[in-house]
C-alpha cells in the first residue's frame, strides 16, 4: 500500500483557506500551474472535487467544508511536534524525580547542599541517589538513571559528559596516629603502615602502589572495603591509613571540625599519582530537555562552589 504524501496536507490547507488556486500558490510560494496540478492530485487522492466553479470563483464542496477545520488541526499538531516548546521552564511548579547514579563519597560530600539548592529553586523536584554498579553506560542507555556522576569509564561514544571538578587522593589517619604528628610523611613511613583501601570490586592495587613500586617500596593492605565512608570509619577506629579523595573530606566534620580538634587528620601523599576528573554524564535523549539542563547547571554550580580548586 502506497504511503500518502503528507505534503499534500499543506497544499490542501492553503487551498481550503484561500478558495483560490492563485491565492494558495502565493501563500506557498508556488506557481499557479504547480498548484493546479496539486489540486488535481488531491482530487484523485480524496475522490472529491474539493473546489468547484461558481461563476468566476471557486467554492468548497460539502466534503471540503467538513475537512477544513480538521486539516488545520492536523497541521497545527504537526507543527507542535516538529517545533520544540519555547515556553520558559517553570521551576516553581516543576514536579519531577531525577535519579542520580553516584558513589557514597559524592553523596556525603555534596548531597546535602545539592538537595538544598534543588529544593530552594524547585520545591516539587525530588533527587534520588542510586549506587554506581560499574563504569559503563548501561543505566544511562536503558533510561534507568537521569545522570551519572563520577570518573569516566567505558561510557560509549554517544554519552555526553561535563567535568565538574578535579580531585586528588590524600592519606587519612585518626588523631593520635604516628603519621598525624608528622609535618610531612615520607614514602618509607607511608609504606610501613597498615592500609585500608576502598574498592567496589575488591581491587587492591592502584596508582599509589605503582608509584611506591618505582621506589622499591610496597604498602601492606590489611583490608579492602566497598566505599570511602567505610574506609573513613575503619581509619577512625584503628591504626590503618585510608586513601580517600580530597573532595570527600573537604567539608567532613571529622576532618574539618570548625574549631574543635579533628578526629581524623589528612596528609598529602609522599608519591605523585594522576589527578582525578569527576564528571556528570547523560544520554543525548536529555540533551535539550529544559528540566534536565537546569539540573545539570545546578550540579555544576554546587560543585564549583563547594569543591576546592
Amino acid at each position: 500500500m502506497t504511503e500518502p504524501d503528507l505534503n499534500l496536507l499543506i497544499a490542501l490547507d492553503a487551498l481550503l483557506a484561500e478558495a483560490s488556486v492563485a491565492g494558495a500558490a502565493r501563500r506557498l510560494g508556488l506557481s499557479a500551474s504547480a498548484m493546479s496540478r496539486t489540486l488535481s492530485r488531491l482530487r484523485a487522492v480524496t475522490g472529491d472535487p474539493l473546489l468547484v466553479r461558481a461563476g468566476r470563483r471557486l467554492v468548497p464542496t460539502p466534503y471540503a467544508e467538513e475537512i477544513r477545520p480538521r486539516t488545520r488541526q492536523v497541521l497545527d499538531k504537526a507543527h507542535a511536534i516538529l517545533r520544540p516548546p519555547t515556553a520558559e521552564l517553570q521551576l516553581a511548579t516543576l514536579a519531577r524525580t531525577f535519579i542520580l547514579c553516584t558513589n557514597e563519597g559524592f553523596v556525603e560530600a555534596l548531597g546535602a547542599p545539592l538537595i538544598a539548592a534543588a529544593a530552594a529553586a524547585a520545591p516539587q523536584v525530588r533527587l534520588c541517589f542510586a549506587p554506581k554498579p560499574d563504569k559503563t553506560a548501561g543505566m544511562l542507555r536503558q533510561r534507568r538513571v537521569d545522570l551519572e556522576i563520577g570518573v569516566v569509564g567505558d561510557t560509549g561514544p554517544e554519552i555526553r559528559l561535563q567535568a565538574l571538578f578535579y580531585d586528588r587522593f590524600v592519606g587519612l589517619v585518626r588523631q593520635g596516629h604516628p603519621l598525624a604528628r608528622a609535618t610531612s610523611v615520607t614514602a618509607a613511613e607511608y609504606a610501613a603502615c597498615g592500609h585500608v583501601v576502598a574498592s567496589r570490586r575488591g581491587q587492591r592495587d592502584g596508582p599509589v602502589d605503582a608509584a611506591l613500586f618505582e621506589l622499591g617500596l610496597q604498602r601492606n593492605i590489611v583490608a579492602v572495603v566497598p566505599s570511602f565512608p567505610a574506609a573513613l570509619a575503619v581509619a577512625l577506629a584503628s591504626d590503618l591509613v585510608a586513601l580517600v579523595p580530597a573532595s570527600f573530606i573537604s567539608h567532613h566534620p571529622m576532618v574539618q571540625n570548625h574549631g574543635a580538634p579533628p578526629l581524623l587528620c589528612a596528609f598529602e601523599l609522599p608519591v605523585k599519582t594522576p589527578g582525578i576528573t569527576v564528571s556528570q554524564m547523560w544520554h543525548p535523549r536529555f540533551e535539550v530537555d529544559p528540566a534536565h539542563r537546569w539540573l545539570r547547571q545546578l550540579i555544576l554550580a554546587v560543585c564549583r562552589q563547594r569543591m576546592p580548586e
